[in-house]
């Protein structure tokens, strides 16, 4: 009886195993290949959902940045952000570089889009706000010839600690390599509210940081104070951007981890 009372709990043990998803069956799709819901579009200038020239489409299953009806970019940037705000998580994309730039870009937006992270909302942004207040890791493409390190992080209204210090420089290098051409690039970040941030590609951390948040000199500071949590950004909104340089992306997708 002993030996069958065994087999019994072993095989209910591999039942439960098996009854269990796991992580890879988990990821949330936040682009649905089909349409844009569950999104919103902000543009410079333009008031919330305003798709300023078709710019954000989906086309062959993919979200596609384009700008094909621009004669010249003005200034004018947009951003793709979720309805909802998440704070402890993993957020997965893949990406390509199309094209050529729209005329009248700065050279710096060259082959450069990002994934902002604990970002405010559209509806909060001010009309003529180039970026949203959030942290941006940086999704940039090589020229053929230079190097240009990959998944940096820049702070538009935020700071981000390293190595026990806030960082004033708007952008710090990751030690990630650069990536030429119009190839499909696999980015991974984790996010553990404001504890501690992880960039991730190729399955290597190539930055990580902590303690994000809203930086006093922002004009949107007192805004975005939380009565909760101050000046501490332990939640937001993901966005994508439109800079100038035609993108694809072909899967964003999120995995929520336990707080």
């Amino acid at each position: 009886m002993k030996i069958i009372s065994t087999i019994l709990v072993l095989a209910l043990l591999v039942l439960s195993c098996q009854s269990r998803k796991s992580p890879s069956e988990q990821w949330i799709q936040l682009f649905n290949g089909e349409n844009l819901d569950d999104w919103e579009i902000k543009f410079t200038g333009q008031p919330v959902g305003v798709n300023y020239k078709n710019t954000f489409r989906v086309e062959d299953g993919l979200l596609k940045v384009r700008y094909d009806q621009y004669d010249s970019l003005e200034n004018v940037f947009g951003h793709i952000i979720t309805n909802q705000s998440w704070s402890h998580y993993r957020i997965r994309a893949e990406y390509r570089f199309v094209g050529e730039q729209v005329p009248g870009s700065p050279e710096w937006a060259s082959r450069n889009n990002g994934i902002m992270i604990h970002s405010q909302s559209a509806e909060s942004m001010r009309l003529n706000q180039d970026f949203p207040v959030s942290i941006e890791v940086q999704l940039l493409g090589g020229n053929g010839i230079d190097e240009r390190s990959n998944m940096n992080v820049c702070t538009p209204g935020t700071l981000v600690m390293i190595d026990g210090e806030y960082i004033t420089d708007h952008c710090y290098n990751s030690k990630a390599g650069t990536y030429h051409g119009d190839q499909w690039v696999t980015v991974e970040v984790e996010v553990r509210g404001d504890s501690i941030i992880k960039h991730i590609i190729d399955g290597e951390v190539v930055l990580q940081y902590q303690k994000p948040i809203l930086d006093e000199q922002s004009p949107d500071y007192e805004k975005l104070l939380s009565p909760e949590t101050g000046k501490r950004l332990t939640r937001g909104h993901i966005a994508l951007q439109a800079e100038s340089h035609p993108t694809d992306f072909r899967k964003v997708e999120i995995l929520v981890l336990e707080e």
